[in-house]
């Protein structure tokens, strides 16, 4: 389960992200870290058999997430994210492709699987497998055990023009519209804070599942 001391962590972290007092609680910060590590070891051995893709072997060292922002091209010069980021190859490899995320944020919780903002060659594969076996995806997406997870998933980040290969009236229109396919859960603070959590959150990726198979067969 996620700790207290973690959540609390991330907390003093939004109201002090500068270098100058991230040095002097390092001490905190690497006990957060272990305690998000070993959730994500907690989590994969439950995870190989939601999704048998994922590499057995998988180091949930690997898993977690850089807290270091990048801030050479960005306004925001804030050093450090105000999260733990888990990512999960639903393939076992990091080359683009379906997978699960876990943020661990302060009242901002959540899990996710599928495929956000795909690049152009992968986005076109999956319109194409959308054109030709529709009927797969809104099995999925339409069930309602599924909407009462991860809400509508047509409501996210779509084009407001039709892609150039398609028609207006193709009855399909709305899901080839989108940009990306996610679906997403969102957790409080106490719920991964239970020594149950990791079970929940992988019998909720068991939900999601499907849809990265549906994703993943449509770039390989």
């Amino acid at each position: 389960m996620i700790q207290r001391h973690t959540f609390d962590f991330l907390k003093d972290l939004v109201e002090n992200n500068n270098r100058e007092w991230f040095q002097v609680n390092k001490e905190r910060y690497e006990a957060a870290r272990t305690n998000v590590i070993d959730f994500t070891a907690e989590l994969l051995k439950l995870m190989h058999k939601v999704d048998p893709g994922i590499d057995a072997a998988l180091d949930p060292k690997k898993c977690v997430m850089r807290i270091y922002r990048d801030i050479r091209f960005r306004k925001d010069k804030t050093p450090y994210k105000n999260n733990f980021g888990v990512s999960i190859p639903a393939k076992g490899l990091r080359l683009g492709g379906a997978e699960y995320y876990l943020q661990i944020a302060p009242g901002n919780s959540f899990i996710a699987g599928g495929y956000w903002m795909p690049e152009a060659a992968h986005l076109k594969a999956i319109r194409q497998e959308i054109d030709y076996n529709a009927h797969e995806l809104k099995n999925i997406v339409d069930d309602a055990a599924f909407k009462k997870l991860f809400g509508e998933f047509r409501k996210q980040d779509a084009l407001k023009t039709v892609p150039r290969e398609y028609s207006a009236d193709n009855e399909n229109i709305d899901l080839l519209k989108l940009k990306s396919f996610v679906a997403f859960h969102q957790f409080n603070d106490e719920d991964l804070m239970k020594k149950t959590a990791p079970e929940t959150v992988a019998t909720i990726c068991s939900k999601i599942y499907p849809l990265n198979v549906f994703l993943n067969n449509a770039i390989t």
